[in-house]
């Protein structure tokens, strides 16, 4: 089972490394090709998940335990992430509320309703003339665990307020008792997080692609002409918190010596605060005329860009739609913005080995980096620069193979060793049948050594001319992308076998061309010196047969001899009359 809110389905990895590259705080792995996430360092903005062109990269479920938490008898209520107006299409939240009350939910009610209880304590924060002079907003939790994880110094910043969803929660219970169970539906993976950190306020996040699924296998369909009442009513402003400055927009007041300032994306989030000492808070060495607030969130362009939202949801159209469905004013002026409680946020600084420039400059030099000049930082290892790549290699985060140069370098390395030290003239044309690459093989066979020696190839010149009896071969292979083999071909004085391929989808052709003749040479001596000894012997054998012959001749007739005077001999003896000499 996998407990991290985001994790790979590792036989779906297609060794692309696009996650390392998009991944804000390189929580990820690679081992055998194949990238994971690292649970202990992965803050859950579920960038890896949008960016990831295969699809190994997952937002966990969880909607077996919304069907045991539904069953159980327990009170469940829905938490809905104002972003449903982007995903939902055309829906409203009443729409949305009745289709999750078929689903067997008590209630549905808006998330919405924490933010404009959040957005009302943060107002009542930035006019504390104990506030500190900068504040970070605590909505978004992937932002939150960006802070405390890789710039815990600013934790303290931290606007010590729960986020939209954890108040939303506190006030149903605060309604409905503490045994209800609140189930949030949104766009957010990082919402998981806090679910498994504050159970006892938040029982279950999940995401609008899940929620959509449910629907589906239990057969139910999100009705337009039929409504649900909403708990708690209709949210107000609450509704602009999916969108980049939408916080802002609910607290914002003039004269009241703020700096509003909104930022999206943690990239962007990081570069903000970097090269900013916030000592100078307490060393009062600043001269800060207004407070400055910040709101973050973790997606570019608001939730309504979050992991589990579809292309274009975050477009003007959404935009529109959430502006038409909330009134704007300020969460501070309604008299009706229920309490909201206080929540601390502690550093949980992830410690990073501090490698020593030997170990990095060994690291490197497993990837052909010797010196300064061979660090390109080109990036496409995932990491921002070669160093960075490098104490990733250290950590045990990366393999040498992620390394693009290094790969190139010794692809070429490869390849020039076995077209050098092959036994055989091996050549390669473009698709003009212009020579890129041959061997001193080539260059002897077609005789061109002296044009090789001097300039160490025979690249750009016309394979044509050198090869023109196989021309046709490398159209062929070129227009039809197949392989060609010629044996014993006549090529001037010599006798060779051609073997033709294209390379990279016939864009390239190559060819490895053996001189075998004096092989063929070989062959025909041997050939003749089998033919004479199958002479000689055919001329013993013909001489036995005719000696054999003679001799079976001579004895057939002394045999003969010696049958007839046995014969003669018997005869007489049969008629009393012995022979001369008779028997001895």
């Amino acid at each position: 089972m996998n407990t991290s809110p985001v994790y790979t389905t590792e036989n779906e990895c297609q060794d692309c490394y696009k996650c390392v590259r998009h991944c804000p705080v390189k929580a990820i792995r690679v081992v055998n090709g194949k990238a994971s996430v690292i649970p202990g360092l992965c803050v859950a903005c579920g960038e890896c998940v949008k960016v990831c062109p295969a699809h190994a990269k997952k937002i966990r479920i969880d909607i077996q335990r919304l069907k045991e938490l539904l069953v159980s008898g327990a009170k469940v209520y829905a938490s809905v992430a104002p972003s449903f107006a982007g995903y939902f299409k055309g829906v409203t939240i009443e729409n949305l509320a009745a289709a999750l009350m078929r689903l067997g939910f008590a209630g549905v009610s808006e998330t919405a309703h924490g933010a404009e209880s959040v957005s009302s304590k943060v107002s009542t924060l930035l006019k504390s003339p104990s506030t500190p002079p900068l504040v970070i907003s605590s909505a978004c939790p992937a932002s939150v665990d960006m802070i405390r994880k890789y710039m815990p110094r600013f934790s303290e910043f931290i606007s010590p307020v729960p986020s939209p969803v954890r108040a939303h929660a506190r006030l149903i219970k605060d309604k409905c008792g503490e045994d209800a169970q609140v189930v949030f539906f949104g766009p957010c993976a990082a919402k998981k997080n806090e679910s498994d950190a504050h159970p006892d306020e938040l029982a279950l996040a999940i995401t609008f692609p899940a929620l959509e699924a449910f629907f589906e296998e239990n057969g139910v369909t999100i009705p337009q002409d039929e409504t649900a009442e909403l708990f708690l009513g209709p949210a107000g402003e609450g509704r602009f918190y999916s969108i980049e400055g939408g916080m802002n927009d609910t607290i914002r007041e003039s004269g009241d010596g703020v700096r509003y300032i909104s930022v999206s994306g943690l990239d962007n989030f990081r570069r903000l605060l970097e090269g900013f000492d916030p000592s100078v808070f307490e060393t009062g060495s600043g001269s800060f005329k207004r407070k400055i607030f910040i709101e973050v969130l973790a997606c570019p362009g608001g939730c309504v860009n979050g992991p589990a939202m579809p292309r274009g949801s975050g477009s003007l159209e959404t935009i529109f739609e959430t502006d038409c469905a909330a009134p704007i004013r300020q969460s501070a002026s309604r008299a009706e913005v229920k309490k909201c409680d206080s929540a601390a946020y502690s550093p949980e600084h992830v410690e990073k080995p501090d490698w020593d420039e030997k170990a990095i400059a060994a690291a490197l030099a497993k990837v052909g980096k010797t010196c300064r000049a061979d660090e390109l930082n080109c990036g496409a290892c995932g990491y921002n620069s070669c160093r960075d790549f490098a104490r990733a290699l250290l950590e045990g985060k990366a393999e040498e193979s992620m390394c693009h140069t290094y790969l190139k370098q010794n692809f070429r390395r490869t390849s020039n060793a076995l077209i050098k030290y092959i036994p055989a003239a091996v050549v390669i044309a473009d698709e003009n049948l212009m020579i890129s690459e041959c061997n001193r093989h080539f260059a002897a066979l077609v005789g061109a050594e002296d044009i090789f020696d001097a300039l160490g190839n025979l690249a750009g010149m016309d394979l044509g001319s050198y090869l023109g009896d196989f021309t046709d071969l490398f159209n062929g292979a070129l227009e039809y992308g197949s392989e060609t083999e010629k044996f014993n071909q006549h090529f001037g004085d010599r006798i060779v076998n051609v073997s033709v391929f294209p390379i990279a989808n016939a864009k390239s052709v190559g060819a490895v061309v053996q001189d075998v003749t004096k092989t063929e040479f070989r062959r025909e001596q041997i050939a003749e010196k089998a033919r004479d000894v199958i002479r000689k012997n055919v001329y013993t054998v013909q001489q036995v047969a005719r000696l054999f012959g003679e001799h079976i001749a001579e004895t057939e007739i002394m045999l003969n001899e010696i049958a007839g005077t046995y014969e003669s001999k018997t005869q007489a003896q049969s008629n009393g009359v012995m022979p001369s000499g008779g028997f001895n």
